[in-house]
């Protein structure tokens, strides 16, 4: 007997594909992936580690973790069945690549890129897949070189002075260059040249005109403006090599620096008495730094965050917590505020952060945005420093990389409002780690601010 098989009716078909859009539906409540919303910045010649997990926490050590730029199929970095994969990797990364597996079962799958180049710069992709599941991030990666040491060198005369020129070469992007005095003013350049060699690096020429009526002594700077570095070489132009001038100049020359001299002398120590003065009345008025027991507000903290009952300490929880959508919470940014508000005085408190792997803490005005993504910047009210991935960043807008390897185990916050200032000290040794300038915090009120991704934060007694 010959039996034939008809294919299901449309209605049939409309339950099967409703049916696999429910699974679908279900299934992308997996797990997200979640990569820096900044770029990550790299020097040329070192390595660099771009950031990537799962939330909520759960172990990837059995799922499918590809790192790839533009395509697909041609990857930077493929973990699949517990073990790297080399198998079609990029020529430019072959064997070059790590996945740090330290933190696999925590749902951490940072790529580590060591001896950093020019051409990875760029987009990066962080593909996670479970079974039929998967999702993925885009990220950044920005390069930045440092050059060489300017290089100062007199190249005879020109227009009644001396022609300076200044060299260095090795940097990227362009860099910005200046000349300065000794007060640290600018000084306006003959030229400046910059060209691309054969390492796609820039190299950069400026030069000045230096006569005796102006600063002999001077600085030629080249700074880097993602590292927020410089780099400065100094020079005096001796008189011998200024052209020579009559004998009565020469001794009309010497009774005018003797009268200036005392001139300036005089003045001098008229300024030294009014600043030692200043200095005696402004150590009698400052006010003193009032220790603030700040406690956190739990009607902002984002639904991620768990307070504690005594409202001390703070960490990233892996549920989301039914609460009130009101106006003053976080919706979007992992953050909370702190109760106390401050408009006048100086005010310090301390946080101790432990062996958190991603936190940050400043201050912030009140008015400071809830909904949606926020720009930790001053430019939307907030000030603070961050730990990013072993990096200690200053959260300006771009980032400011900070010279410290290692995190405090405390951080001291030193508000200032009369001078609208922040500071933050390492408890530890009472270091300074970074200050944002006077005038920079405006007269409104001011909160605490926290962000955490991790374990606690707990706020000192």
């Amino acid at each position: 007997m010959m039996m034939r098989f008809f294919p299901p009716p449309s209605c049939c078909l409309d339950q099967v594909t409703m049916k696999m859009k429910i699974l679908s539906s279900f299934h992308s409540s997996r797990f997200t992936v979640i990569g820096p919303r900044d770029p990550v910045t790299a020097v040329l010649g070192q390595e660099a580690v771009l950031p990537c997990l799962l939330s909520p926490q759960m172990s990837a050590a059995n799922m499918e973790v590809r790192w790839f730029r533009s395509e697909f199929a041609s990857f930077v970095h493929l973990y699949r069945g517990g073990k790297d994969q080399y198998d079609g990797q990029m020529p430019e990364y072959w064997r070059r690549t790590e996945l740090l597996k330290a933190g696999l079962t925590d749902g951490n799958v940072p790529l580590r890129i060591p001896n950093i180049r020019l051409s990875d710069e760029g987009q990066y992709h962080c593909f996670v897949q479970e079974d039929t599941f998967y999702e993925e991030t885009v990220l950044e990666l920005r390069v930045a070189g440092l050059g060489s040491a300017p290089l100062i060198s007199v190249e005879g005369h020109q227009d009644g002075g001396i022609r300076v020129v200044c060299r260095s070469a090795g940097w990227y992007p362009e860099p910005v260059v200046l000349w300065k005095d000794l007060n640290g003013r600018h000084l306006p350049s003959l030229y400046e040249t910059t060209s691309r060699v054969d390492n796609n690096l820039f190299e950069t020429e400026t030069a000045i005109i230096i006569t005796e009526q102006s600063n002999q002594n001077l600085s030629c700077c080249f700074r880097n403006a993602i590292l927020n570095q410089e780099k400065e070489s100094a020079v005096y132009i001796a008189d011998p090599f200024f052209p020579r001038v009559n004998s009565w100049m020469v001794a009309l020359s010497v009774i005018l620096v003797i009268l200036f001299g005392f001139i300036g002398l005089t003045v001098y120590l008229f300024k030294m008495k009014g600043k030692y003065e200043r200095e005696k009345y402004t150590v009698r008025s400052v006010a003193p730094i009032e220790e603030v027991n700040v406690t956190l507000d739990p009607g902002t903290a984002h639904p991620h965050l768990v307070l504690s009952e005594d409202r001390k300490s703070v960490r990233w929880g892996d549920m989301w917590q039914h609460q009130s959508n009101n106006p003053e919470r976080f919706d979007t940014m992992f953050c909370v505020l702190g109760s106390e508000g401050f408009t006048s005085g100086r005010h310090g408190w301390e946080v101790e952060v432990g062996n958190a792997t991603f936190w940050a803490v400043g201050v912030a005005k009140e008015s400071v945005g809830r909904k949606g993504w926020i720009n930790r910047s001053p430019e939307e009210g907030i000030w603070a420093v961050e730990w990013w991935w072993g990096q200690f960043r200053a959260l300006t807008n771009p980032v400011t990389l900070l010279p410290l390897s290692r995190a405090p185990n405390r951080i001291r916050v030193c508000l200032d409002c009369e001078r609208g200032q922040v500071t933050f000290i390492n408890a530890g040794d009472d270091t300074q780690i970074c200050t944002f300038p006077p005038g920079s915090v405006p007269w409104k009120r001011i909160r605490p601010w926290f962000w955490v991704l991790g374990p606690q934060l707990r706020l000192c007694p």
